[in-house]
């Protein structure tokens, strides 16, 4: 694929200005060049790109992480995958399991894994400590060239759908209980974090409007006066230019006086973040269960 300077900075969470300078003062991006002399990106050059990011956010200086070879990055990337394997074998067992019938596309296989784990751990726990570790390990795989992005889609359709159905299964809330409204903002598509949410809440007996992926803000004003809801959650994972997710949070408080808001979502965006009084961060799933446990 080819992205525009302005894509890398909505991929990466680093500004324009920042990628210009890093070019200049240590060569980390190459970009080519179009018949019209307009300047691009491929595919290696995003992953460059968030491979610096990645060592920068973790305490390195730039001009180091710039200067890593690529055999010290992938030794770094690998540091990283290692630390998403599971402590429990039985969860590192579906993992390395599910990846490896993903990458040859066996939707059957991968199916029968996923509903294995929810018989034996429970939908909680294979969320938990098998499906995030696992989209997150194969993220830094395609860092490092291990698989391509059509991997993490077909494995990401298939969590999906199971989700659905759990979910299809929960039984239907009294009009009298909490009514919770969920959402993910206009930028935001990756769904199973909220999927998630929406099945906790209902298993706990809770009323659930869920609007799902990319939901303007005048979409969500209009469904939150006519449905009522006393808290609105939304998550915010992919990293994106801080001030931009500020004006965002910042809007969200101004329009919504009349609900308790909660943000959950990726910790090195959040913690950037000057959160407003009235959003309270769910940093995790039993600070999560513990507010709706209150009635908070």
């Amino acid at each position: 694929m080819q992205y525009s300077i302005s894509d890398l900075e909505q991929l990466s969470g680093i500004s324009v200005h920042n990628i210009r300078i890093w070019e200049r003062r240590y060569n980390a991006l190459q970009p080519s060049r179009t018949s019209g002399n307009t300047r691009f990106y491929d595919d290696e050059q995003l992953k460059r790109l968030l491979n610096i990011a990645s060592l920068y956010f973790s305490g390195h200086k730039i001009s180091k992480a710039c200067a890593m070879s690529k055999e010290e990055t992938e030794s770094f990337l690998q540091r990283e995958i290692d630390a998403t394997v599971s402590l429990e074998h039985r969860y590192e067992y579906y993992i390395t399991q599910i990846i490896s019938h993903a990458l040859a596309y066996r939707e059957h296989e991968v199916n029968q894994l996923i509903s294995h784990s929810f018989e034996l751990n429970g939908v909680l726990s294979t969320y938990k400590f098998v499906m995030y570790p696992l989209l997150t390990r194969l993220g830094l795989m395609w860092q490092q060239d291990s698989l391509c992005p059509s991997q993490e889609h077909f494995l990401s359709s298939i969590f999906r759908q199971k989700l659905y159905a759990a979910i299809d299964d929960c039984p239907t809330a009294g009009a009298g209980s909490d009514k919770w409204l969920l959402f993910l903002p206009e930028d935001e598509d990756h769904e199973l974090g909220l999927l998630l949410a929406s099945y906790l809440l209902r298993t706990a007996g809770k009323q659930v409007v869920y609007l799902g992926a990319k939901v303007p803000l005048v979409a969500l004003k209009n469904t939150a006066g006519s449905t009522k809801p006393g808290k609105i959650l939304f998550f915010m994972t992919r990293i994106r230019p801080i001030d931009d997710a500020q004006v965002y949070i910042n809007e969200l408080a101004d329009n919504f006086t009349d609900q308790e808001l909660f943000v959950s979502g990726n910790p090195k965006l959040l913690t950037q973040l000057q959160l407003p009084r009235r959003i309270c961060w769910l940093r995790d799933i039993p600070e999560f269960e513990n507010i709706m446990k209150s009635g908070k």
